[in-house]
């Protein structure tokens, strides 16, 4: 359900885009298309809602997970879906799978820099909206942000950083089975 949510989006995105260079013939048809589009998006996420009531475990780390200033409903259940590891794993094992772990390319004498890739992309892309949101409301991670960019790391270092301590953060939230709290940061 979430993969087709992606795709409908995805969908709906691309007529909207062709409707505003279209010529007159063909805006009703894109119209059509569009507001189709948007009820089947909508009847997927009364779907997902209804898969998550029937699903005790899910619904539970849903709850968790959407405690977490940033973290809304459809990001907590793509976390869930693309990353089904979590809390099983240790911060460095979580961050790799993610590809959030930053790695060095170094040869001999010779250091280059650090650079995170691999990974799973769709987990990597929610992490990336939910710290964006995060860095502006979450007291945690607008700290932490705030403190990187004052060392004089460049904006997109410290997104990363603050992505990463974010997957650290729910990583174990779902391993200590509680909700959101700043404390946490303690525990991770």
């Amino acid at each position: 359900l979430l993969g087709r949510r992606r795709q409908l989006i995805g969908m709906l995105v691309m007529e909207k885009n062709r409707l505003g260079v279209a010529r007159k013939e063909v805006k009703r048809s894109l119209k059509q298309n569009i507001e189709w589009l948007e009820q089947q998006l909508k009847q997927t996420d009364q779907d997902l809602g209804s898969a998550l009531r029937e699903c005790g475990i899910w619904r539970e780390k849903v709850e968790w997970l959407e405690s977490v200033p940033g973290i809304g409903r459809v990001t907590a259940l793509t976390l869930l879906a693309s990353l089904p590891e979590l809390g099983t794993l240790n911060r460095r094992e979580i961050s790799s799978l993610a590809g959030l772990a930053p790695f060095n390319r170094d040869s001999g004498g010779w250091s280059g820099k650090r650079g995170c890739y691999g990974g799973r992309a769709i987990a990597r892309g929610a992490l990336y909206m939910a710290t964006l949101v995060g860095v502006r409301y979450n007291p945690v991670l607008k700290v932490f942000y705030q403190r990187l960019r004052a060392t004089g790391k460049p904006a997109k270092v410290a997104l990363v950083a603050c992505m990463r301590k974010l997957l650290t953060i729910i990583n174990s939230m779902i391993r200590h089975r509680q909700s959101w709290s700043p404390r946490l940061i303690q525990v991770a």
